[in-house]
């Protein structure tokens, strides 16, 4: 009985948002078809952006928060799991007609491209990660190069022109759900055991490995996380504009991410979710002044991380907050 008591609870917050996310996303779709209000859609769009850069942004914290790695290369794994998802949907969207849902098909690729995306992390964090601090950052970041010059010279993805065409599968209830999972995920993770060696490897690699974590095989596994939650958003941008092209994929587009990391605080979830919402927000905001907008961008980042250096929320999580959690803390015992 505790055991389905337990797993009742874990589906909890799943069941509680899926009817939240639809009516909204009935409620944006009714109020841009019927004209009743010209900033529904744009509304809807830079929601969804602002969604997938905060899944971008937690898996990253995986790595770069929890086990206090630099890793400049998640834009890589983004355009792995893009292309996936895109192929199989361009593929087999002609099944349709044969009675096949396609946000079953979606739901599919979404999927595959996860597990291309988290296969790809295992087989480069396997070797790099034996690697610390700027030798990381370098493999990487060569990594992320690499994939896009593989993509630029394959004519099955399309080269230069990448794919295009692809079916608009993207929405505000699957950006909501994705980010749910996202931010569960961890959640959960921070507060498990296997949380608490990425922690300690963050503190002191040294004396974690002393203790007897496993410091490689930990780095390895917050990796392959990383990397599987970076091609589920990856799989959701592309199915957005449907458009998947390298130009959404390149070394900015990751330095975007870090920043995003940096500034909400490394190791904070909160600090993640809070910051790729501004940050998403204020390159929209900075779009009216064209070639001046990424100067404007930059010199909020320096601002903010002037006023702040340790991050909007440093270590700290908004669940800290709750009285029952703050019992448990001062107890010194795991809620």
């Amino acid at each position: 009985m505790s055991s389905l008591r337990l797993f009742a609870r874990s589906l909890l917050p799943f069941a509680v948002a899926l009817p939240v996310l639809l009516i909204l996303q009935g409620a944006l779709s009714g109020a841009a078809q019927s004209r009743a209000s010209e900033l529904a859609g744009p509304i809807a769009i830079i929601s969804m952006v602002a969604g997938i850069n905060v899944i971008l942004a937690v898996s990253l914290n995986v790595v770069n928060g929890f086990t206090g790695q630099f890793s400049l290369g998640h834009a890589g794994f983004m355009a792995v799991g893009a292309y996936t998802a895109a192929k199989i949907t361009m593929s087999f969207r002609g099944l349709e007609s044969a009675g096949l849902s396609g946000q079953a098909l979606f739901l599919f690729a979404l999927f595959a491209g996860m597990v291309t995306s988290a296969l790809t992390g295992l087989i480069v964090g396997v070797p790099s990660l034996r690697l610390r601090g700027d030798y990381l950052a370098i493999v990487t970041l060569g990594f992320n190069e690499i994939i896009l010059v593989l993509i630029r010279n394959t004519r099955y993805l399309g080269q230069a022109t990448g794919l295009s065409g692809l079916p608009k599968y993207t929405s505000f209830a699957w950006v909501g759900m994705a980010v749910l999972v996202t931010v569960v995920m961890a959640k959960r993770l921070a507060l498990s055991t296997h949380g608490r060696a990425l922690l300690a490897i963050r503190e002191d690699e040294v004396a974690a490995e002393a203790m007897g974590v496993d410091t490689t095989g930990y780095k390895v596994r917050s990796f392959v996380i990383a990397s599987a939650f970076a091609g589920l958003a990856g799989g959701l941008l592309v199915h957005l504009l449907q458009l998947c092209t390298p130009p959404l994929f390149t070394f900015s587009k990751s330095i975007e991410v870090v920043g995003m990391v940096v500034l909400g605080g490394m190791g904070s979830v909160t600090g993640s979710v809070v910051s790729a919402v501004v940050l998403s927000l204020a390159l929209e905001g900075l779009r009216s002044v064209k070639e001046f907008r990424m100067v404007g961008y930059s010199i909020l980042l320096i601002a903010l991380m002037l006023a702040r250096p340790t991050g909007l929320f440093g270590v700290r999580e908004i669940w800290d907050l709750w009285p029952g959690r703050r019992r448990a803390k001062s107890a010194g015992v795991s809620p």
